[in-house]
């Protein structure tokens, strides 16, 4: 009953924000100076051209009104056609979101699957050699951008080395995609039994997923440090060492108490990474949700960008969600404190 009502208050708040997140975009996807019926109409166009196209697109009309036929499409699941693509925004969107979700969470998997070992390795000996690695890494990682990052990897390993495969899609143009089940072709091409598709759509993850994991595990390991070090000198861990408990004992207590500031933190990571793997979409030509979205702004595909920012906003509300529900597992005692 407790984790029911807790639901119930976190979902009365999820509606009016993603009504403010869609009035956000679309004025502000409306006023940032970008006229795509321009565009559209082609430079000879003349003015009754223009005109047909506003009305046919709806933008003769008030900007809030505007808005409101919006707000009514969407709640029906109509996020409008885009001008570029002249598909359905949600076809669309539904198709790149699998693209988009493997690159992620395989890197920030990886990325969390080092960083939390190395940050709780060296809060349990602070300024030891390890400590000083691995906060020396994690510097790195926050100073490197995106783009260059993943630049140099496809430099490295595949124009000096030949290691990698070029950055031009998700698998070899050699080789015939999988029949789509998940949308992911690693996964799709192990359902149908084609290794050799296998093969070529992992070699294909390898760079983007590791530049996402170098990106994440910095302020991964940061973060896990600093958590550890507060728990080692708190009250719990002073008394278990006075007890006598061997090392082993005491690092469970440590990651016991770590877990829930951990988890909350790799889930604000795993939203704000997104833009992350945007970049690195496009250095990798990689045609997920990210370039999906990156091409809709620099076209002025209104359709298209609000569809992508309404996305994104379900996508995190969603995951602080799942954290959310997590947390309240793992510490019952939160329900009542939210």
């Amino acid at each position: 009953m407790k984790i029911r009502r807790f639901l119930t208050r976190r979902l009365t708040f999820i509606i009016p924000l993603l009504v403010g997140i869609v009035f956000f975009t679309f004025m502000l996807v409306r006023l940032g100076g970008q006229d795509p019926v321009e565009m559209l109409a082609g430079p000879t166009a003349t003015q009754g051209q223009i005109d047909r196209i506003e009305q046919e697109l709806g933008l003769d009309q008030p900007l809030l009104t505007q808005f409101g036929i919006y707000l009514m499409n969407v709640a029906q699941g109509d996020l409008g056609k885009s001008w570029i693509s002249t598909r359905p925004v949600l076809d669309d969107i539904l198709a790149r979101l699998p693209v988009t979700l493997e690159l992620l969470f395989l890197g920030i998997g990886l990325g969390a699957l080092v960083g939390i070992p190395a940050g709780m390795r060296g809060a349990a000996h602070p300024n030891g050699w390890f400590d000083q690695i691995a906060r020396a890494i994690s510097l790195l990682g926050f100073s490197i951008p995106t783009y260059w990052l993943g630049l140099v990897l496809l430099f490295v390993f595949f124009y000096l080395l030949g290691w990698a495969p070029p950055g031009i899609g998700r698998i070899s143009m050699m080789v015939i995609p999988p029949p789509t089940v998940t949308g992911s072709y690693l996964v799709d091409s192990i359902i149908a039994g084609d290794w050799e598709a296998t093969r070529s759509a992992l070699g294909h993850l390898v760079l983007p997923v590791v530049s996402i994991a170098i990106i994440s595990a910095a302020p991964i390991i940061k973060q896990t440090r600093a958590i550890a070090v507060e728990i080692y000198s708190g009250d719990a861990v002073r008394y278990a060492k006075a007890c006598g408990l061997p090392d082993r004992q005491v690092r469970k207590i440590v990651m016991r108490n770590a877990t829930v500031p951990i988890l909350t933190f790799v889930g604000t990571e795993i939203t704000g990474l997104v833009g992350t793997a945007s970049l690195i979409e496009f250095v990798f030509a990689w045609g997920g949700l990210g370039q999906y979205g990156l091409n809709a702004i620099v076209n002025g595909d209104f359709a298209a960008v609000q569809g992508y920012v309404l996305a994104l906003a379900l996508f995190s509300v969603v995951v602080f969600l799942v954290v959310d529900l997590l947390v309240v597992l793992l510490e019952p005692r939160n329900v009542d404190a939210t």
